[in-house]
């Protein structure tokens, strides 16, 4: 992307983040400590959930809130297939299978009415993903987990700013997962937590975050010596206190940083919702965004990118369908036709630029290269 006009993403981290980094590496304590610690009471505390865990990734979140939920081998979980790979690997981590059920046209979103008839006696937990920073229909899915005494895992990557039916994401979940990935809205380049309503998930998530010892580092090392025990097979999967530093300035910005990636979305949605052979997913009425990601959807998907690109515009592809990459089709057979409108999605989508440092100007030239884009193409050029 070094050679385009309008990079895909730009960071916005600065000097009050580099500070805070800065005063990590002036400490004795580098990994997961004092730092982390505040992040999290200051994350759950943004949520407004009871508990929030640090873990080394978004995967790792998920991975391990499947883990502490007791999800494992056998098990079968409901999931969509209009994600990123790391929804459905999380499952296979955890010794489960992934079971696939399509989504919303309009959306993207996993569609709750089709859950109940994929339950079966294996089915075990529904792990919906909240795309593009829009929540899905979390009081039916949880009415739906409640009838069958299911466990309901939120990936709420894209949406730790998002809200719906007067609900934020930590609500209603048993475990809602984050990433603070380099393109997420909170980020620290790499990292990921679990928000959840019982300290005892917490515990368990704590243990299996570091090899499934039963002290951590600052445990061990603060005061007295204290000897630590395996009581679980767990993961090397926690966050440094170097990565939370950087994390804990931008909570105070991030309804700032949401407001102006809302201004960009809406001068989107304007100009594409009169733009022939433009679409774009829908926010539901009652929800209020993340804004994570603006998508468009196309025909001739491969050819609009390339024009984008030649004009001079960062792009990428969020996301082909799971269940029809190469691994998902050898190990659980799906062919196309499976999922019609995730597949629809998947061959059609296209993110375009969305983040804070964006400028007005780069937004219309966003535009207008979409714009042009749609114009050859329809003609033929």
């Amino acid at each position: 992307m070094g050679n385009q006009k309008i990079d895909f993403y730009r960071h916005g981290l600065g000097r009050e983040e580099a500070e805070a980094f800065e005063k990590v590496l002036d400490s004795l304590f580098l990994t997961t400590g004092g730092v982390c610690a505040r992040f999290e009471k200051e994350l759950a505390a943004y949520l407004g959930a009871p508990q929030a865990v640090t873990v080394s990734t978004g995967t790792a979140a998920l991975e391990l809130a499947l883990k502490a939920l007791g999800v494992g081998p056998g098990d079968e979980v409901i999931t969509t297939p209009m994600t990123f790979i790391a929804t459905a690997n999380a499952c296979l981590y955890a010794g489960a299978k992934p079971v696939f059920v399509d989504v919303e046209p309009a959306t993207g979103n996993l569609d709750a009415g089709r859950v109940a008839a994929a339950i079966t006696p294996r089915t075990k937990a529904v792990l919906p993903v909240h795309l593009y920073g829009v929540m899905c229909d979390m009081r039916a899915l949880r009415a739906i987990c409640d009838a069958h005494g299911l466990k309901l895992i939120a990936d709420c990557a894209h949406a730790l700013e998002a809200r719906r039916d007067g609900l934020g994401s930590a609500d209603l979940a048993d475990a809602a997962c984050y990433s603070f990935y380099a393109t997420k809205n909170l980020t620290c380049g790499e990292g990921g937590a679990v928000a959840c309503p019982w300290e005892e998930t917490a515990e368990r998530l704590k243990i299996l975050r570091n090899h499934g010892m039963s002290k951590g580092a600052a445990d061990r090392y603060a005061g007295a010596f204290q000897h630590w025990d395996m009581v679980e097979l767990g993961r090397k999967a926690n966050l440094p206190d170097l990565l939370a530093a950087l994390l804990l300035p931008q909570l105070p910005k991030l309804a700032q940083r949401l407001a102006r990636r809302e201004a960009i979305c809406r001068r989107y949605e304007e100009a594409f919702a009169a733009m022939a052979g433009v679409d774009f997913p829908r926010v539901p009425q009652g929800a209020m965004s993340g804004r994570h990601l603006f998508t468009i959807w196309v025909e001739e998907r491969d050819r609009f990118l390339a024009a984008l690109q030649a004009k001079g515009v960062g792009v990428a592809v969020n996301y082909r369908a799971v269940h029809l990459l190469d691994y998902y089709r050898r190990t659980l057979g799906h062919r196309p036709g499976d999922f019609p409108a995730a597949e629809r999605i998947g061959d059609r989508t296209i993110t375009l630029p969305l983040y804070p440092g964006l400028s007005d100007r780069e937004v219309e030239q966003v535009i207008e290269a979409v714009a042009s884009a749609a114009a050859e193409l329809a003609g033929g050029a």
